[in-house]
């Protein structure tokens, strides 16, 4: 277990249910300060209370972070609560079919807006947060990692998911550019991009379709679907001091998907 993070304040947003609360639970774990933010308030708040028994500090903050004010509202309780913002974990992602031909209900510009201005708007917040809060740094010195969850959607060819992949690819750029503009700073910024994960949405889409996890494991060259624990690992790893001299990675925790996937098979 890594002790790196004990005592660190993280936000996880996207932490109600499914890889996002499997990272949230997994850092509480480990004895760090965590603000578990979602829209989901009555599952959030559930998930929160079954978390205060553990070795760490866990927190709920509900709201809609897709609105600039609660971002600045959500950084004003992280602070209050924990004085210090010292990783942030970007989990909440939104994933819709999309029309490649007409975008007539603004899938295209929705999962923009979630997927990459939701998470440039937090990292600059939490970035500012931890530069103020580091003023007597030294050299070299690390005060903070970011970690952006995306997909190897990214880097698949699939039209029906078009609106998705286009984010997720924005986001990997972001991810990125992000880790170059802040290393002078100290703060890293890595990303994990998920492929074969028990996601929420996946779990739903198993349920309509009996087929697809025989498929999805036919496509996965370690033969099986993850668990949202395999992305909680990744994360924890990327934010800790075991990591310090990574930055601008993007991960894949896939099972080798991204190796042979073909363009038929979703990713989730």
């Amino acid at each position: 277990m890594d002790s790196s993070v004990s005592g660190k304040t993280v936000i996880v947003t996207g932490a109600a249910n499914g890889i996002g609360l499997a990272i949230a639970r997994r850092f509480v774990e480990l004895e760090a300060n965590v603000v578990l933010a979602d829209r989901d308030e009555k599952r959030l708040v559930a998930e929160v209370d079954a978390l205060q028994n553990g070795a760490g500090k866990a927190m709920a903050y509900h709201g809609n972070l897709q609105e600039k004010l609660t971002v600045n509202n959500l950084m004003a309780a992280t602070i209050d609560a924990y004085d210090t913002i010292d990783i942030l974990v970007n989990a909440s992602r939104q994933i819709l079919p999309s029309d490649p031909l007409v975008d007539k209900d603004g899938v295209f510009e929705q999962l923009m807006h979630q997927n990459v201005t939701v998470n440039l708007r937090l990292a600059q917040a939490v970035a500012k947060r931890m530069i103020a809060q580091s003023k007597n740094r030294e050299k070299d010195e690390i005060i903070g990692a970011i970690v952006n969850l995306s997909s190897i959607a990214a880097t698949r060819t699939m039209p029906e998911l078009m609106a998705y992949s286009v984010s997720s690819a924005a986001l990997d750029q972001l991810t990125r550019s992000l880790a170059v503009a802040f290393a002078d700073h100290g703060i890293r910024v890595n990303g994990i991009a998920m492929g074969s994960l028990m996601s929420a949405s996946l779990r739903e889409s198993l349920k309509d379709d009996a087929d697809l996890h025989g498929i999805i494991e036919a496509a996965t060259p370690l033969g099986y679907i993850g668990e949202a624990d395999e992305a909680a690992d990744a994360a924890v790893f990327l934010a800790s001091s075991k990591a310090n001299f990574i930055t601008g990675q993007i991960l894949a925790v896939d099972g080798g998907r991204s190796l042979v996937d073909t363009v038929s098979i979703p990713a989730h």
